[in-house]
């Protein structure tokens, strides 16, 4: 990541990625899935239903549901065997064509992402804790965009939704990849259906809300992602790094193993801190509010 989520030309739109229907397992059709997240003020939506035979591999057509102030992005999460732990692979790919072939019998999980990076798509590695990935999992899908730093269903279901510690052992390799917080709603809590959704967006920088000009800013990192907090502005300034954010408690800088700057108080909206300690190698933002929601940027190369 550069600064361009914050430089660069455009507005920020708020969007979910991650997000399924009774095209696969989730308990709502489509229509009704982007009728909620656009009644709840996002900006658009990937609907991503499991590419899968037991499902027919549906790439939700969801060309319909978009409005003048609404938009959808063509996508899936993908399935191949196996994880290192005998898991099957699970790939969301964000930007697929309508037509994305389904997989060949003896596909692999990193064949398959590499496939939809070939057609396209924004690729990231969804709930990396909710079923253990390691280490050798990272490091066989080398063209992954970003990982899921937050998944809000495993949170709410299985209390397994971070991702942070696995992103971050991926940045200490040498490696560059993001973050991302998605929902991965499946509309199967509480009575109204919505506990597991809406907990985890991103905010997209971009000129257009169009699904090829949101892709390319996920593609090219002009996104943060969050829970509730919002990122204003992040700039270098001489020795230190500017932070302006909404109300929040913290405000820090993290990086390699317990490295940290943080400035703390209540009501805060921006923070002014050192980056030295950090140099030639990454570091980012991490925003707590006073309910304990987090924002995160995507990481900075020193």
């Amino acid at each position: 990541m550069s600064f361009d989520a914050f430089s660069s030309p455009g507005k920020f739109y708020r969007g979910n990625l991650h997000t399924h229907s009774t095209l696969s397992d989730g308990k709502l059709g489509p229509e009704e899935v982007c009728k909620r997240y656009r009644e709840r003020g996002y900006d658009f939506i990937c609907l991503s239903d499991h590419f899968m035979p037991h499902y027919n591999y549906p790439i939700a057509d969801t060309r319909p549901f978009r409005t003048n102030s609404f938009t959808t992005i063509l996508g899936a999460e993908c399935h191949a065997p196996a994880t290192e732990h005998g898991e099957k692979w699970h790939v969301l790919a964000v930007g697929l064509p309508i037509d994305f072939p389904p997989n060949g019998e003896k596909e692999t999980g990193p064949e398959i992402a590499q496939r939809c990076l070939h057609a396209g798509a924004f690729v990231a590695i969804p709930h990396p804790e909710w079923y253990a990935l390691t280490a050798g999992d990272a490091a066989s899908i080398p063209g992954a965009h970003a990982v899921e730093v937050y998944n809000h269903t495993s949170q709410v279901l299985n209390g397994r939704g971070g991702g942070s510690y696995y992103l971050d052992d991926i940045l200490n390799t040498g490696r560059r990849i993001n973050a991302l917080a998605c929902d991965d709603a499946h509309w199967v809590a509480g009575e109204d259906q919505n506990r597991d959704a809406f907990g985890g967006w991103v905010m997209v920088k971009a000129e257009a809300n169009e699904p090829e000009a949101l892709v390319d800013a996920l593609k090219n990192g002009r996104y943060y992602s969050s829970q509730g907090p919002k990122i204003v502005d992040v700039a270098f300034d001489g020795d230190f790094i500017t932070i302006n954010t909404s109300p929040c408690f913290q405000i820090s800088l993290v990086g390699r193993a317990s490295r940290n700057e943080k400035q703390s108080g209540d009501g805060m909206t921006s923070a002014r801190l050192p980056w030295k300690k950090f140099e030639g190698d990454w570091c980012r933002v991490v925003v707590i509010d006073e309910a304990g929601k987090l924002a995160w940027s995507n990481p900075i190369y020193l």
